[in-house]
């Protein structure tokens, strides 16, 4: 049996760079060497590269190959780990299908839609048994009459840039005294923002997986922030809160979260390993869709690698199925 040519592309644009060479890191040291020859690809605004022992080598962008002593490496298959652009939006999918590359994340139309949060909300909001929280999406070039936006919706409102996979530039609002900073800390991430009611309960994330041609839904983790609400800070900073793996849920309730979700991934043409994240209503237990993830963290601490460790799965061997149903 032939070893494979892994690219693990890593890095990215946005504020979580560091997360993606983590989730790498962990990656390359889970996949099994004996099946994949890994080669850790960074992608920086001004280069792609890959890091030699004497120093780096440039990727040919022509074909999505490095040269190495002379000797030229074309790869069987992309391991995107880049959080937010360009390995989440579907410009990097884009790229590797003009190739013909296989990759492990979904395709670039669901990528990019799947980015943008309301778009996403739009399509999955008929799914039976799944509730979306009351929100509005602004545009930077219009004019926001707070007045308006406080009067549509009820307080306590969350304010978040609209794409963006990470919590960066979010804000809890309330009262409407402190709508225009919270506007204004949004449009300094992007052009467009959501400003959505806030909904109280329980807060998990799970992830879904297409393993051997089935979608396998990973035991939930339960986030239990120790902030006012689970921000960027709260998410990377240790002891802001607590993650419970796996989430102590009654099995029917544990079913019926895994028939949504399992919905959810097929409404949006979801490929390989995606995390969703939910929030069960407070005495209803309601289930309340946040977000999607498409190329969730994967540090050894992370979600996924938890909820695959619960699930009584190898990490190397999930990873190694996310290869093999791609190619």
């Amino acid at each position: 049996m032939s070893t494979k040519n892994i690219a693990l592309v890593a890095g990215g644009f946005t504020g979580e760079y560091e997360v993606s060479i983590n989730s790498a890191k962990n990656i390359a040291a889970s996949l099994n060497a004996e099946k994949y020859k890994v080669y850790t690809i960074l992608l920086v605004r001004d280069r792609w590269f890959y890091e030699t022992d004497g120093g780096s080598v440039d990727v040919d962008k022509n074909d999505f190959s490095i040269t190495l002593g002379g000797k030229k490496i074309k790869f069987d298959f992309a391991f995107i780990t880049i959080h937010g652009t360009p390995g989440e939006d579907g410009k990097l999918q884009g790229y590797l299908d003009m190739l013909g590359v296989p990759y492990n994340t979904c395709d670039a139309t669901t990528s990019a839609i799947t980015m943008n949060k309301a778009y996403t909300k739009a399509l999955v909001e008929s799914i039976h048994g799944l509730h979306t929280a009351r929100s509005l999406r602004l545009f930077e070039r219009d004019m926001h009459d707070v007045a308006i936006v406080a009067a549509s919706l009820k307080f306590p409102l969350f304010i978040k840039p609209n794409n963006g996979g990470s919590s960066v530039g979010m804000s809890k609002v309330y009262n409407p005294a402190g709508l225009p900073e919270a506007l204004t800390k949004a449009f300094n991430e992007d052009s467009q923002i959501l400003v959505e009611e806030f909904i109280k309960g329980r807060e998990f994330s799970r992830g879904v997986a297409r393993l051997h041609g089935k979608i396998v839904v990973l035991p939930a983790t339960e986030i239990i922030s120790f902030k006012d609400f689970f921000d960027y800070e709260a998410k990377y900073s240790a002891g802001a809160s607590e993650e419970i793996t796996p989430a102590d849920l009654p099995a029917d309730k544990n079913d019926q979260i895994a028939e949504i979700l399992t919905e959810i991934y097929l409404r949006l043409n979801c490929k390989g390993m995606v995390r969703i994240d939910f929030i069960l209503l407070e005495d209803t237990l309601d289930f309340y869709f946040i977000e999607v993830n498409t190329t969730p963290g994967q540090s050894a601490a992370s979600l996924i690698p938890q909820q695959v460790r619960a699930a009584g799965m190898d990490l190397g061997e999930f990873y190694g199925e996310l290869i093999g149903g791609a190619i």
